[in-house]
């Protein structure tokens, strides 16, 4: 049996300095944005710069039967990329080329680690954009989008990652590559493996290269429209009733008191009215004016106070507020930055069970929604203090709260998590939503791809 120096040797010997034990890597592997890490110090982080490298990595790791977890840019909140003791942690991030661009076809062919903001900036000059617009867009990647599932502000009109992807190219855990999808705009084949392996968190192979399904920069107007109300429900019968309209904005962002206030004394703006809640809604393409003109009065009637703004820029930093939630609330404590999804309809109800739930547990949770789809971000704010790695675990008292609020989600009708994944944080809870036997066959369908159990160990699927 091999011992964990001879893994290293073997990883050396094939990929020389690609191969990386420092103490700095090592520790940064083991956590990403959730604050989680992983126990333990991983063997080594193998800094992938092919398609090869990665099945090189994996059939060493099939051999010796050593545990492998993928990992990019490290964004996700879920810990499901995070590297522990006995670990190979391989890093796709530099794997960062556009390998081709299709302006007749609508597509691009990418490899895993290009950052979505770098690709939409190069798929610009060709007149395109990729439509995914996590909050992360600056930093995650391609790949950890694919791995997640992600979403972000945008998918109420133009649909989540699993949209927005026509092919990709995995190499399983014993360094098979295999060819998933298509490039044309239908294609029915056999089963669909492609939506299969996106979502799957790392745990059915490696995302290689990736065929994305793009979109025109079209020019026309956009129009954003910015609403308060007295309250968070409110606010969320406001988008409700909007959904309901028939209306389809672009972004649709609701904002509680507690996440606003906070990002307007982190902005140095103006601080809102206390208790009011915000709704900032876009609206874009040839009938921008006429959808926002609509949207307006649906919010007037429903007791918002309106604005609306034709002009570009101040849409931008209108959305700024929204997208500054995050190092907002790291002005407020730590936060543990969970993610539940509901029916459209049931975004009112879902706000008063996060009212429940923070008298109940005494615990303080600003809230942001995408309330467009429906999708939350409760963010519970506690104190604490870092290890020596600078990890912060969050306290018992938080999850039980967030237990609470997991399960009212269910109740509610809707589902753990809508883009964040469950990686480790969630996984206690995934048979309660999926059920013994649902669960039971998703565990059976990683073996099949997976056979010794060594891809992304510990995640998602684990007892």
């Amino acid at each position: 049996m091999s011992t964990p120096a001879d893994v290293v040797a073997q990883l050396r010997a094939v990929l020389g300095e690609r191969v990386d034990t420092s103490p700095a890597s090592l520790a940064a592997v083991r956590a990403d944005k959730s604050g989680h890490a992983a126990s333990g110090t991983p063997l080594a982080v193998v800094h992938a710069t092919s398609v090869a490298d990665v099945q090189q990595t994996l059939r060493i790791a099939s051999a010796t039967r050593t545990p492998v977890v993928t990992r990019a840019a490290g964004t996700g909140l879920a810990g499901g990329a995070n590297a522990g003791a006995g670990e190979i942690a391989l890093s796709v991030r530099r794997m960062d080329r556009i390998l081709e661009v299709r302006p007749d076809d609508l597509l691009a062919v990418v490899e895993p680690g290009v950052v979505n903001a770098d690709l939409n900036t190069a798929l610009a000059e060709h007149g395109l954009w990729w439509a995914p617009d996590p909050a992360s867009r600056a930093t995650s990647t391609v790949g950890g989008n694919i791995a997640t599932g992600a979403g972000g502000l945008l998918c109420a009109k133009y649909g989540v990652v699993r949209d927005a992807v026509l092919g990709v190219d995995l190499v399983l855990a014993d360094g098979r590559l295999l060819h998933l999808g298509h490039r044309t705009v239908k294609g029915v084949t056999g089963l669909d493996l492609t939506s299969l392996v996106i979502g799957s968190e790392g745990t059915l192979g490696v995302v290689v290269g990736a065929t994305l399904k793009l979109r025109r920069l079209v020019p026309g107007e956009v129009r954003t429209i910015a609403a308060t109300f007295p309250g968070v429900r409110a606010a969320a019968e406001a988008s409700a009733a909007v959904t309901a309209s028939g209306v389809q904005p672009a972004i649709m962002e609701l904002m509680d008191a507690a996440s606003l206030a906070a990002v307007h004394r982190l902005l140095s703006l103006e601080p809102p009215t206390p208790g009011a809640a915000q709704l900032t809604i876009q609206t874009d393409g040839p009938a921008a004016g006429l959808e926002a003109e609509r949207i307006a009065e649906v919010l007037t009637a429903a007791g918002g106070t309106v604005a609306v703004s034709h002009d570009r820029a101040e849409g931008e930093r209108l959305l700024a507020i929204r997208r500054s939630m995050h190092p907002a609330m790291e002005t407020l404590g730590t936060a543990l930055i969970e993610d539940v999804s509901v029916p459209r309809s049931a975004l009112p109800a879902m706000f008063d069970e996060i009212a429940r739930v923070e008298r109940e547990h005494g615990v303080v949770i600003p809230t942001v929604a995408h309330a467009g789809d429906g999708n939350l971000h409760p963010n519970f704010i506690f104190d604490a203090v870092p290890d020596e790695f600078g990890v912060i675990e969050a306290p018992a008292h938080i999850w039980a709260a967030a237990d609470d609020l997991f399960r009212a989600a269910l109740r509610l009708g809707g589902t753990l998590t809508g883009e964040h994944g469950v990686g480790v944080l969630k996984r206690r809870w995934l048979v309660d939503e999926l059920g013994e036997d649902q669960w039971d066959l998703q565990r059976r369908i990683t073996r099949q791809f997976d056979p010794l159990g060594i891809l992304n160990p510990g995640k998602v699927f684990a007892d």
